[in-house]
């Protein structure tokens, strides 16, 4: 099978795109081991698909390459570059059960002309070389010509430094002159300047006494301003703000006494319901005072019997708030198989009940029952 593998724009070691194009020579190989393995790999696939699996990996072995060696490596030793390639993409394709029986490069090029720029560089070397011997011979000749050019201007150089130093003792001679009539003028000069300072001063000062004179007659005009000024902002501004605050304090103050005089009728107002107050209940404590004092009274000329009374009057209250909450109850019924045990439980709440009373109050009902036949009593309990 041959194939022709092509890196396009690949950069070399020193950065450099360049693109190569190659022809390899393959074929499967004979081997009974190796053609297994081939079989294995390719076995169902057409020729074009070996092709390019074959073809693919030359070419990355071909890039790889070309990332290490540099434009000239390339294009001045192209066999060495293909026995590189043909050594590392050998056992990559080995592996596959195929042989590379020969790999060359067909052509090497750039985009930017790096590769006709080296044919131009060496070109260039030889074009430099013989424009160099010309330019030696050249060198000789102007040497050459060059020393009778000095010798020639040697002679002139005498010549013209003879026509200098006359010219210069001349130039000399002007200049001393030229001195001593610019020294007069710059003395007259001089001396015209300083007279014209000396008048220019006085009329200066001449005109400072005039405007010293002009700026007292105009502070003089501006204080006479200001203390108008003054005048009339007392007569429109404090005055009439004097006569506003002393009426706003006049207002005050008469606001501040109606309010002190409200407060002390307000103050009036309440000490006099509050003796008011105090004399009724005064009154009525008195009142309730002299009604126990007078109870009191009766209870200890009465003794024993108050007591009772007062029993007698507390007892239908207390046994309404006991009875209360058997208002609500509509039926009690008392659960017993024996008719003489209801009664009995009946008698024993009875006779319970003087005894409770009694820690209560202090009232023996069961005494007064005997002394004063209070059966009565009894029977309503």
């Amino acid at each position: 099978m041959t194939l022709q593998p092509k890196c396009e724009d690949v950069e070399t070691a020193e950065g450099v795109a360049i693109t190569v194009t190659g022809v390899a020579q393959v074929k499967v190989m004979t081997d009974q081991d190796l053609l297994a393995v081939a079989c294995e790999q390719f076995l169902g696939k057409s020729v074009m698909e070996i092709k390019a699996v074959v073809l693919q990996t030359l070419e990355g072995h071909l890039r790889s390459i070309l990332g290490t060696l540099t434009v000239e490596q390339i294009y001045q030793d192209r066999d060495e570059f293909a026995r590189l390639v043909r050594e590392v993409a050998a056992p990559d394709v080995g592996r596959m059960g195929i042989e590379i029986l020969s790999f060359t490069i067909k052509d090497v090029y750039d985009k930017l002309d790096y590769l006709s720029s080296l044919g131009k560089t060496q070109t260039a070397a030889v074009q430099r070389d013989a424009d160099i011997g010309v330019a030696e011979a050249e060198r000789d000749a102007g040497i050459r010509e060059a020393e009778c050019k000095k010798e020639m201007m040697d002679v002139k150089f005498l010549a013209d430094t003879k026509m200098a130093d006359s010219k210069r003792e001349l130039e000399l001679q002007k200049a001393a002159f030229n001195q001593e009539v610019n020294t007069k003028k710059a003395e007259s000069q001089l001396a015209y300047e300083l007279q014209a300072a000396k008048e220019q001063q006085k009329i200066r000062l001449e005109e400072i006494e005039i405007e010293v004179v002009q700026r007292k007659k105009q502070i003089s005009i501006e204080e006479k301003e200001i203390e108008r000024t003054e005048k009339e902002l007392i007569a429109t501004v404090k005055r009439p703000a004097e006569a506003e605050a002393y009426k706003m304090q006049q207002l005050a103050e008469g606001q501040k006494l109606k309010k002190v005089l409200i407060a002390q009728a307000e103050s009036e107002k309440i000490r006099k319901i509050g003796e008011a107050d105090a004399i009724s209940i005064s009154s009525v404590g008195k009142a309730e005072a002299e009604s126990m004092r007078l109870k009191a009274e009766a209870y200890q000329q009465y003794g024993e019997a108050a007591k009772t009374a007062l029993v007698l009057e507390a007892l239908p209250k207390i046994a309404g708030k006991v009875a209360a909450p058997l208002a609500r109850t509509n039926e009690i019924v008392i659960l017993s198989g024996d008719g003489n045990r209801v009664t009995g439980e009946v008698n024993r709440l009875l006779a319970e009940l003087p005894v409770s009373i009694n820690a209560l109050t202090g009232v023996d009902l069961s005494k007064e029952i005997k002394e004063n036949n209070c059966f009565v009593l009894y029977l309503w309990i």
